[in-house]
């Protein structure tokens, strides 16, 4: 099967341009000039440079109908964004809504130039009392940009494959306050993947599922900058593409050679300890860190289960109002668009957001992630070679310079690097992109 595979770098470009001016509390997610009214619009245009927008491997794929080899291609391009979004701050209430159309062209491609994506937010914060909080929040995609795919709460998803998916992010989160000292939180996320792509072994087969997770959190205030925490977390991956994976079955004895898409279903449950503390007004910590216990209650044959470590932590500095960094990192076991059950991956990120003038401000974005797949099955059935030991490297880096005209109009430019170097056979690839543009908001 013909593989597309991408990074994560237009990640990078859209969390640095998507508005032109700093985003701050006390309402996080807003500009100053949406926090001026209840509503904002905004439209970009710019041009682009892609020098591997088909995503193609750096050693080629052959054409499976006219049996050549297929190299990467370069093009370039423009893209048009508009936005739109309804703001509403109350004493106890915030309710947001906010909605993304992006439109690209390419000029290189022979037929089907254009590229859509759709992003449809809805967030809901409410405080009872000082004590009693509520906040809901949904992130609905239809993108072939695997960067907007994965939600904003994991860092460490699958990114590497373009395809047209359709993504819906949904969480609930209720957080008491029992005493002074001690607090309970309690919530729910629930995210549903559904990809175009469909037949034996497509990422329909691999990926499409709807992943539940539930969460419970005993929180202690131990000083006024510092809360310890005892968390368990449990998870469900139920995968619905209801197709041949074609990943080998690894009990030679069942009655299917390889899998169905349900037979990858497994749970997890994480149990962990963990911190929160300000070190100053301007440095915030936190840390998580645990075990992942996986079960595979549904192949042929025999349930198996794999005990891993879990770890989430991250460091903010706020080093003024327009300027801010973060460091973090996370490990767990995640679902992959390889043929194996799943792979454990390591992820590294990082961002930096400088006003280097009054008018001009600059970021830096990067991300590494590491990826094994210990449970990975025959390559081929009958094949002695497995994914065992098998790994990936997985490289984005993303720079932007933004300049302010005006209060409503800015300039902007960027170059993002991607790089996938895998043990994997027609994986590898790497991506440059440039860009320039204008962003109107008001």
């Amino acid at each position: 099967m013909k593989k597309l595979i991408t990074s994560a770098g237009l990640a990078v470009l859209g969390a640095a341009s998507l508005n032109a001016q700093q985003i701050y509390a006390p309402a996080p997610g807003l500009t100053t000039t949406q926090l001026s009214k209840p509503w904002s619009v905004s439209a970009a245009i710019r041009g682009f440079y892609d020098d591997n927008y088909a995503l193609t491997p750096k050693s080629g794929i052959i054409d499976p109908v006219t049996g050549e080899k297929i190299k990467p291609r370069d093009s370039f391009g423009f893209e048009v964004t508009p936005s739109a979004g309804l703001n509403w701050a109350m004493e106890q209430t915030y309710i947001g809504l906010g909605y993304v159309y992006s439109l690209k062209w390419f000029e290189d491609r022979p037929e089907h130039k254009i590229d859509q994506s759709h992003q449809a937010n809805i967030k809901l914060n409410h405080a009872f009392t000082d004590r009693y909080k509520l906040d809901l929040a949904d992130s609905f995609v239809v993108t072939r940009e695997p960067d907007l795919v994965a939600p904003s709460n994991a860092p460490n998803a699958t990114i590497r494959t373009r395809q047209d998916v359709l993504r819906n992010y949904g969480n609930i989160m209720f957080t008491a306050g029992l005493t002074d000292q001690m607090g309970l939180s309690l919530g729910y996320a629930n995210t549903l993947y559904d990809y175009r792509d469909n037949g034996a072994g497509s990422l329909s087969a691999l990926l499409d599922r709807m992943e539940h997770l539930g969460t419970v959190n005993l929180r202690w205030t131990v000083a006024p900058s510092t809360v310890l925490l005892v968390g368990y977390q449990f998870g469900v991956n139920d995968f619905t593409g209801n197709t041949d994976t074609l990943i080998p079955n690894p009990h030679p004895t069942a009655a299917h050679p390889t899998l169905i898409s349900d037979e990858r279903n497994n749970f997890s449950h994480y149990a962990y300890v963990g911190a929160d503390h300000s070190f100053n007004p301007q440095l915030d910590g936190s840390i998580r860190v645990g075990a992942q216990f996986t079960e595979y209650n549904n192949l042929p044959g025999k349930n198996e289960d794999n005990v891993s470590p879990y770890a989430d932590a991250n460091l903010t500095y706020k080093m003024t109002t327009d300027s801010s960094a973060q460091l973090g990192v996370r490990h767990s076991r995640i679902a992959t668009d390889a043929a194996a059950l799943d792979q454990e991956n390591t992820t590294v990120y990082g961002s930096l957001n400088y006003k280097l003038l009054p008018a001009l401000t600059g970021s830096l974005l990067g991300q590494y992630q590491y990826n094994s797949f210990e449970n990975g099955q025959p390559t081929a059935v009958g094949s002695s070679i497995t994914f065992k030991d098998k790994s990936e490297n997985f490289w984005l880096v993303g720079v932007n310079l933004t300049y302010e005209i005006n209060r409503f109009l800015a300039a902007e430019a960027g170059y993002n690097y991607d790089r996938l170097d895998s043990d994997l056979g027609f994986r590898s690839f790497t991506r440059n992109r440039v860009y320039v543009g204008l962003r109107a908001s008001y």
